[in-house]
């Protein structure tokens, strides 16, 4: 069963989520984990794209935008919104929509990064609730 993890970031800056879940990427990457990050928006997708060449001096983390990526996915890191990926060996999800995918129960393990902005925040526990009446573990980090 998938695994729920809850970040609560204790600021409200969207750029300061972007970063959180850019380390996130990169730890999980180092565990050798391939990573879809879910964003909101094109925007958003935009916003992660550029995070992952500059969120820390020196890193780069190999990843591609899931509408440019052919059908077979090699690179580990895929940036989606709206759409599911292709069904491959994917590991974790770091979600930074609003909704839940349909598709999260196919990953390891879920990542819910959640700031203290009243609309995010509640939309978290919107999240947290649907997991919960589902059956899954949840796990909250506060930070």
């Amino acid at each position: 069963m998938t695994q729920i993890d809850f970040y609560i970031l204790s600021g409200q800056s969207p750029t300061e989520r972007l970063r959180f879940a850019c380390r996130l990427t990169d730890k999980a990457l180092q565990q050798r984990h391939r990573i879809f990050l879910n964003a909101d928006s094109a925007e958003m997708a935009d916003q992660l794209d550029e995070a992952l060449w500059t969120f820390r001096a020196g890193s780069f983390i190999p990843h591609r935008r899931l509408a440019s990526a052919p059908a077979a996915i090699a690179e580990p890191v895929v940036i989606g919104h709206d759409q599911e990926p292709p069904e491959e060996s994917w590991d974790v999800m770091i979600n930074l929509a609003a909704q839940v995918p349909d598709f999260f129960s196919r990953y390891q393990r879920v990542a819910e990064v959640v700031d203290s902005d009243e609309q995010r925040r509640n939309q978290g526990r919107e999240r947290f609730r649907y997991y919960r009446e589902r059956g899954y573990e949840l796990r909250t980090h506060r930070l």
